[in-house]
């Protein structure tokens, strides 16, 4: 199935939407887990991290993507899309609403 320029286009919003509204608590949980087995590994939503490296002294050090560069090309999809300043706040709607379903 071939995949049409409108949607790899929602693909893309989506995923920026995801890296700029999502929640890091399951990379937080990976942090402080004392044992890691790969069923929990599997359950885990990492798509906010960027890299995760094991300390020499047995820690563990997480980087996340920039949320900011994120809404960045959000407001420059939405703007392009819109013409005006209105694709900024329908972007910022959006990650609003999420997060509220989120806390829900």
């Amino acid at each position: 199935m071939e995949h049409t320029e409108q949607d790899k286009q929602a693909q893309l919003i989506q995923a920026l939407e995801r890296l700029a509204f999502g929640k890091i608590t399951d990379a937080i949980k990976l942090l402080f887990c004392d044992e890691l087995n790969t069923r929990m590994l599997n359950r885990l939503d990492l798509f906010p991290v960027s890299e995760i490296k094991r300390l020499k002294g047995g820690g563990m050090e997480i980087k996340f993507y920039d949320r900011l560069k994120a809404l960045q090309y959000l407001q420059e999809l939405y703007h392009e899309q819109s013409g005006d300043a209105a694709g900024l706040y329908h972007a910022l709607e959006q990650g609003v609403r999420a997060f509220e379903e989120d806390e829900a």
